[in-house]
């Protein structure tokens, strides 16, 4: 499989000098709906590139060798594609998080799932998320939309995510240093035994 690191990614050494390790450095904020208009509002105007929009559905799964404290096996599909991902994150008490990010982009997302379940991984929670991307030179930018609320990550090196904080100078930006799944855990619904947040048809 291909790994895909992240835009403006970092790569350090894990163990030995045959392997590196993609590290993702983001830090993520709770927008209103008036931050919100801020924000797109000045991105163009800083200089930042709209990339475009995208509908995920983003299934996280269990299994026996996942620390759920800390890992996360995601297989997202946006339309046909499908991209599978792990990420272990380091700790800290940072809004700025650093996190190992493999990710490969994956041709049948049905076959994916046959393969996860048969390695004994079980679907455990399902979020939607409607997601607009833009792009400042090597860091991203993206506004995110949520079933529990609206929220914006910036991703790139500790500077660069710095300098666009800066640029932007929205009043009052809330960091929000909860994950999107510990989020759906806590505003989504059990069907099944699964939690589920989605937007409402």
């Amino acid at each position: 499989m291909r790994s895909v690191p992240p835009r403006g990614s970092g790569w350090v050494l894990p163990c030995c000098e045959c392997c590196v390790m993609p590290i993702e450095i983001e830090k993520k904020y709770r927008l209103t709906k008036k931050q919100r208009e801020d924000v797109l509002q000045r991105l163009p105007e800083i200089g930042a590139k709209r990339q475009g929009e995208e509908f995920e559905v983003n299934t996280l799964y269990a299994g026996e060798t996942l620390d759920v404290a800390r890992s996360v096996l995601r297989l997202r599909r946006i339309g046909k594609r499908g991209i599978l991902t792990y990420k272990e994150r380091f700790p800290t008490r940072s809004g700025i998080k650093h996190q190992r990010e493999d990710e490969t982009i994956v041709d049948d997302p049905e076959a994916m799932e046959l393969i996860l379940d048969a390695l004994g991984f079980t679907p455990a929670l399902v979020y939607e998320k409607r997601r607009e991307t833009w792009a400042l030179g090597k860091t991203e930018i993206v506004i995110d939309e949520l079933p529990f609320g609206l929220f914006m990550e910036i991703e790139g090196t500790e500077q660069g995510i710095r300098d666009v904080e800066s640029k932007l100078a929205i009043k009052r930006l809330r960091t929000e240093m909860a994950t999107y799944p510990q989020l759906t855990l806590k505003h989504g619904t059990d069907i099944g035994g699964v939690t589920e947040a989605r937007f409402k048809e």
